[in-house]
């Protein structure tokens, strides 16, 4: 068993099995226990779901503190306060997804549980290759930097138009390359059914899949802005990937809670903004000021003080009627 404690990408072994049978255990859990069957998730239990979901974060948080010291643990929840935050604004682009395929909640669970197994897998061949450059190339972190930067100063100007399913081209480029159902056929991603032309029986792509691969497509742009994020807090891969597939594992339940309430984080995306702005300038300030990395728990503190001045604003911005969807659901 010596093995176990052998470092792999400066974490040892055993932390690594014990974050993977975690995330297995709590998939096994969501497919064989709370989800076998389709039914509509409500704003109470996602509001639990969600307190669970960032409960178990916070605690890996306490390990990984416990077991790597203060600073690490530190960067993680860093790490894991500002990807669960980019998660929401997420939450608004699959909110406009569902939408536009008019899929019953009933069926949406679906969609982003198999979105998630992708995110899982997709983010961790991303933060690995990532990595592997910032390891060889040191200086690829200011490029991620000034991206930061640039990406929020834009958020901050950018026009308050809805995200425009129907003009994606990825949708474009499925429609026209595979054959495709008119409606929604239960929770079936692939059906097979006659063709108008031939009368033979032919797989067709349903709208529900459509959406998965939308989602997964939205999650691949996010993870743009959110992988360079947590990098230029800290670039131990361990923490990079725990703090980001944490934050999503509860992307779901997040989802459930918070659409039906999206219209009362006005100011989210400016808070967002500012935060990829402060994420990506303290490096080239730390620079200034000759230091190595400011402070982790000044990161924290800033990045926390940030995104609650923009989530309890837009609040109190909208609390007039702000309750009447809670109302409705429970």
């Amino acid at each position: 068993m010596d093995f176990l404690w052998l470092d792999f990408q400066g974490t040892a072994v055993w932390m690594w099995l014990s974050f993977i049978a975690i995330v297995l255990a709590l998939l096994a859990l969501d497919l064989g226990v709370l989800h076998k069957e389709n039914k509509e998730i409500g704003i109470k239990e996602s509001l639990l779901l969600s307190t669970f979901y960032i409960g178990l974060g916070l605690a890996f948080g306490g390990f990984v503190w416990f077991q790597s010291g203060a600073q690490a643990g530190v960067e993680y929840l860093t790490g894991f306060v500002v990807e669960k935050s980019l998660a929401m604004d997420n939450i608004f682009v699959i909110a406009m997804i569902f939408g536009y395929f008019a899929v019953p909640r009933q069926y949406q669970h679906r969609v982003l549980l198999w979105g998630i197994l992708g995110v899982i897998v997709l983010r961790g061949i991303m933060i690995a290759a990532g990595a592997a450059v910032i390891e060889n190339y040191g200086w690829v972190l200011y490029i991620f930097a000034a991206f930061l930067v640039f990406t929020g100063i834009k958020m901050l100007f950018s026009s308050d138009e809805a995200y425009d399913v129907a003009s994606n081209p990825l949708l474009k480029l499925l429609r026209r390359r595979l054959p495709v159902t008119d409606a929604l056929h239960g929770d079936r991603f692939l059906v097979r059914q006659p063709d108008p032309k031939t009368g033979r029986l032919r797989t067709y792509v349903t709208p529900l899949l459509l959406a998965l691969v939308l989602v997964e497509f939205a999650d691949l742009v996010f993870a743009v802005d959110s992988i360079p994020a947590i990098f230029a807090i800290t670039t131990d891969p361990f923490i990079v990937y725990t703090s980001n597939i944490f934050a999503i594992l509860g992307l779901r339940a997040l989802y459930f809670a918070l659409s039906a309430l999206i219209h009362r984080f006005a100011y989210l995306k400016y808070a967002l903004a500012t935060v990829l702005i402060f994420i990506g300038s303290k490096i080239f300030v730390a620079d200034m000021l000759g230091l190595a990395k400011i402070p982790p728990m000044v990161s924290l503190g800033v990045t926390v003080t940030i995104l609650a001045a923009g989530i309890f604003g837009s609040l109190w911005a909208t609390r007039k009627g702000g309750d009447k969807a809670i109302a409705e659901d429970a």
